[in-house]
């Protein structure tokens, strides 16, 4: 996205911005693998580095730190949302309603076909709700439980839960990705939603042929039938178990289909929460104060459920937002400065063919939840930076916005330090790049839409007809 450039200062150079952006990269590259620091400091010295190009550039100190206001305003719903969260798992394991989903999760589903079935699962789940945050946040983490109780890598459970949820978000018509991405490429919601569905049909049709096989590796063992006998029996003494606990998670998931917001939604989850822990579990305010924000410590002496319900909080999700400050700092000067502009104008500067174009944008899209660490941004910047060379060409602007959304909104929670990434991480309790090679969705769906466009497969021209035909089919 292109800012006014004020009186004085000029935009940078190419090679001043790939300074910046190699001082955020390089910094977190070597301080993880190397050192095995946390990212908040190596990234807050990116920081650093971009306010200087910036000051270079002749941009006066109060227009920089404005970037990083805006930067930090623009996440500031994110991470109130993550506070919210936080509160919810802690007082929805203490109300019984996270223990509840695991003991009948795992009396119902089968080992074998785990992995398929949560996809599935928060597929539908996000679909309906058109949100992956609160579909991971909710039915996502008693997933997570249920794989654990099972005997699944929770790397693996976490790839499988976010397939799902963002192929639903990514789908559904009440998502805010959905009908953002055809808002800024400039075309209608349901027209987006059609383009999408050849290149998401394929990607999530791959995705569910790897988790069946994976899942078929998995059997009910006479270890892991003891394993979850105990979980079961361990469950059952120590909560009030009943399907009534269901209420809660009904409750957000009513409120999300009909397009309630996600912080009162979530709040109301928290509240429902925090009732049937005083009427059904015995818990009195303090209990339920003390979880909701430094989350639920169960000592029942049995590992796997300890380990499985001892989670949650506000406090647990405070290293996440620092996280998300520091990134959506970078992120603010970069853009505030034009220096992503400039990174990407000579990207569009390479891509001759239509081919090259969409490969151009998706790797755009990728880069800018690298740089602006926001699926949000990622989807407004590319959208508007690649707008005119689709009309220059006659594409049509749902090529654009299927290229966008196939790229920006699912990479995001691939990134440790984009809001999406660092979000997915601290709700699911697994790291971003443990869960990444197995979120198989999210990693598929620029691929092929990478392969559609050098083929030339459904890429649809201003001046076709419905039903549009493919340039490859006009050809032949």
């Amino acid at each position: 996205m292109k800012t006014d450039i004020p009186e004085g200062a000029r935009a940078p150079l190419l090679w001043e911005a790939i300074i910046s952006l190699l001082s955020l990269v390089f910094g977190i590259s070597i301080s993880i693998v190397i050192y095995g620091l946390d990212p908040q400091i190596p990234m807050l010295l990116g920081v650093i580095v971009a306010c200087i190009v910036a000051l270079r550039c002749g941009f006066q100190w109060k227009d920089i730190q404005a970037g990083m206001v805006n930067g930090i305003y623009n996440a500031l719903p994110a991470m109130i949302i993550l506070m919210i969260v936080g509160s919810l798992i802690g007082v929805w394991i203490l109300a019984g309603v996270v223990p509840t989903l695991i003991y009948y999760g795992l009396q119902v589903l089968a080992p074998e076909i785990f992995l398929p079935a949560c996809v599935i699962i928060c597929a539908v789940t996000s679909l309906a709700t058109g949100t992956s945050w609160g579909t991971t946040g909710t039915i996502g983490v008693a997933l997570m439980g249920v794989g654990g109780g099972l005997g699944f890598p929770l790397p693996l459970v976490a790839g499988a839960v976010l397939s799902g949820a963002y192929f639903g978000d990514k789908m559904s018509p009440l998502s805010d990705t959905t009908n953002l991405a055809p808002a800024m490429a400039g075309t209608d919601l349901f027209t987006h939603i059609k383009h999408m569905s050849y290149t998401t049909g394929v990607s999530i049709s791959i995705t569910l042929v790897i988790e069946i096989m994976l899942g078929l590796q998995y059997s009910a063992s006479s270890s892991n039938i003891e394993r979850i006998d105990t979980i079961l029996t361990t469950l059952d003494s120590t909560f009030f178990i009943n399907p009534v606990l269901f209420l809660p998670l009904l409750i957000v998931l009513g409120v999300s289909y009909k397009k309630m917001p996600a912080i009162p939604g979530i709040a109301l989850g928290v509240i429902a929460g925090a009732i049937c822990a005083a009427s059904l579990q015995g818990a009195d305010y303090n209990a339920i104060a003390s979880v909701a924000f430094g989350g639920f410590t169960s000592e029942t002496g049995v590992s796997d459920v300890d380990s499985l319900l001892s989670r949650g909080g506000m406090d647990s999700m405070m290293y996440t937002i620092s996280l998300i400050i520091v990134a959506m700092m970078f992120g603010g000067v970069m853009e505030r400065t034009n220096q992503l502009r400039v990174i990407a104008d000579k990207i569009l500067s390479a891509a001759k063919s239509t081919g090259s174009l969409i490969v151009s944008t998706v790797l755009t899209a990728i880069g800018a939840n690298l740089i602006l660490c926001d699926q949000y941004m990622a989807i407004v910047m590319t959208a508007r930076s690649y707008s005119e060379a689709y009309r220059e060409r006659g594409l049509a602007p749902e090529n654009l916005s299927r290229a966008v959304e196939d790229s920006a909104t699912v990479t995001a929670n691939l990134v440790p330090w984009n809001s999406g990434g660092a979000y997915q991480a601290a709700t699911l309790g697994v790291a971003t790049l443990a869960y990444l090679p197995f979120n198989f969705f999210c990693w598929i769906s620029p691929i092929v839409t990478i392969i559609f466009g050098v083929m030339g497969w459904t890429i649809w021209k201003t001046d076709d007809e419905e039903p549009r035909e493919s340039s490859v089919e006009r050809d032949l």
